[in-house]
């Protein structure tokens, strides 16, 4: 249905019009594939995100998208606009739409070419670097870990069940907000700074595990930890199972599996009542 819907959409156009409104296309184009990141870097700011958050949602919407079209052709079906503005939308969306895409493909390489320019949008936080002296005042600790999500907040209470000295970092000041109103041991920051990395107490860290859904995240986060010197274990989250394997040759030395683990257990403790309830 999609597809017919993209091919009646298309067949009225007239080709010529488009190469004559290229100067204006680029034009609109650059505005979208630039402005569009940079309002959104703004309002990320704001909101108190890091850069890198802001950049990388900010890449998504570096595009008309394929409802500008839609809008469009219904302008034209009621004569608010001519065949000549629908060309010009057709040729924007072709080129932000086929350039956004390869912009979010290289996200990150993008990101370590404009890191050093993009601290402008970033609105410092200042209970994200006094709270980490803070937190870290006394006692040992042994778990760091990232993430704040429904797993790695699991896995932290458990953690602390079983005694551990546990520090929660996230990248969103929300749920860093939320945590430290019951009073847990958590701060601001992102896994993939450098910077911040090399500023956590590292030495008195027996266990980092990251939750990252991303496994670049989690591959950044290894390097980082290794470049820092430090000499105890990782453990990291893989969604796929392609994923172990170079999570592992990346220096990981646990590797999580959330679905295949929580099915492992699921299944133990059912062979576990059924063994017990043939016993009995």
């Amino acid at each position: 249905m999609l597809l017919f819907f993209f091919l009646d959409l298309g067949a009225p156009l007239e080709l010529g019009l488009l190469g004559a409104q290229l100067v204006e296309s680029l034009v609109f184009s650059l505005f979208v594939l630039i402005g569009n990141p940079l309002i959104v870097m703004v309002i990320m700011g704001v909101l108190g995100y890091r850069k890198r958050t802001g950049f990388l949602a900010g890449l998504t919407v570096a595009q008309i998208s394929e409802f500008s079209l839609i809008l469009g052709a219904l302008g034209l079906h009621l004569g608010h606009i001519d065949a000549a503005t629908v060309g010009l939308i057709t040729l924007v969306g072709i080129i932000t739409i086929s350039v956004s895409t390869y912009m979010i493909l290289y996200s990150h390489l993008l990101y370590e070419w404009l890191a050093p320019w993009l601290s402008i949008f970033e609105r410092r936080q200042p209970y994200r670097e006094n709270k980490q002296n803070d937190t870290f005042a006394d006692g040992i600790l042994q778990v760091i870990v990232f993430g704040l999500g429904c797993y790695g907040a699991g896995i932290a209470q458990a953690l602390r069940e079983h005694g551990c000295r546990v520090l929660s970092v996230d990248y969103n000041p929300e749920l860093v907000r939320a945590c430290d109103s019951v009073r847990h041991p958590v701060i601001y920051g992102d896994a993939e700074d450098p910077e911040f990395i090399a500023s956590l107490p590292l030495a008195r860290t027996q266990w980092v595990v990251s939750t990252a859904r991303d496994h670049h995240v989690s591959q950044v986060l290894i390097h980082a930890l290794r470049d820092l010197g430090y000499a105890g274990r990782i453990a990291v989250t893989a969604h796929h199972f392609d994923e172990v394997a170079g999570l592992e040759q990346a220096g990981a030395h646990f590797v999580l599996v959330p679905f295949a683990d929580a099915a492992r257990e699921a299944a133990d403790r059912l062979f576990e009542q059924t063994t017990l309830g043939k016993l009995r």
